[in-house]
């Protein structure tokens, strides 16, 4: 587990991203591609064995006398009473009140950091922590070693990683995993623009609207977890069976 924080000037991500003007990246790059590789397989390494598991996103910028604090800590509680491990981004704000929840209530709060160029680091009810240079890692390990998504409220990077998980859910890269977004005022805009626009326009299907649910209360999303992970279990028994 790694917890350092600090300032910085760039990240890693950034680094390999940006424009460059010299011939250098020639004979750097290709070293890259073994930090990559070293992040895959130490992520791989720590998470293969975690029983099933549900990846909560939301903001890092809520405080614990907010509301959405409480609804975040209720959460990690009541999925951890369901047996499922909580993952998150490891950061403060809407990623620590769920890894609370769920060490509070005695289960297993896991924390997947990335690198940024502000000060953050792993939150401190994470007890099973990885940092990360490149995002593009830490969102195969969301999406690998989760079995449900959540999204409390939050910013870019929430709605980042709402839509992808919606993309590899609608595009099959991904078995038909529940998406639940928890809190109906806070996301109802956007879903009148996916419903009023997308829909209305023909880039998405009326099937599309189905790939999740929205709701303010944590038991329906929990339920509703488990009631989508009982009926594929069904099914897959009832393939064997076959």
């Amino acid at each position: 587990m790694h917890r350092n924080g600090g300032k910085q000037e760039s990240t890693t991500d950034q680094r390999l991203l940006d424009e460059q003007c010299s011939t250098d990246w020639l004979h750097s790059d290709p070293w890259r591609v073994l930090r990559i590789q070293s992040e895959f397989v130490n992520g791989f390494g720590a998470l293969a064995e975690l029983p099933s598991a549900v990846t909560v996103f939301g903001s890092a910028r809520i405080k614990q006398d907010h509301p959405y604090y409480a609804l975040g800590r209720e959460l990690g509680e009541k999925l951890s009473a369901a047996d499922y491990v909580v993952i998150t981004g490891g950061g403060p704000g809407l990623m620590e009140a769920p890894n609370r929840g769920a060490m509070e209530n005695g289960g297993l709060s896991v924390g997947l950091g990335i690198e940024l160029p502000h000060e953050q680091h792993l939150n401190d009810y994470v007890q099973l922590g990885l940092n990360f240079r490149y995002f593009f890692v830490r969102k195969t390990m969301f999406l690998k070693y989760s079995q449900a998504f959540v999204c409390l409220p939050g910013g870019f990077g929430t709605l980042d990683e709402l839509f992808e998980a919606l993309c590899m859910v609608q595009t099959q890269k991904i078995t038909n995993y529940p998406v639940v977004l928890i809190g109906t005022e806070f996301w109802g805009g956007l879903i009148d623009w996916i419903t009023q626009r997308l829909l209305a326009e023909g880039m998405i299907s009326d099937k599309d609207l189905d790939l999740f649910i929205v709701t303010d209360s944590v038991d329906e999303a929990v339920a509703h977890i488990q009631k989508v992970h009982s009926q594929m279990r069904d099914a897959a028994n009832h393939t064997d069976q076959d």
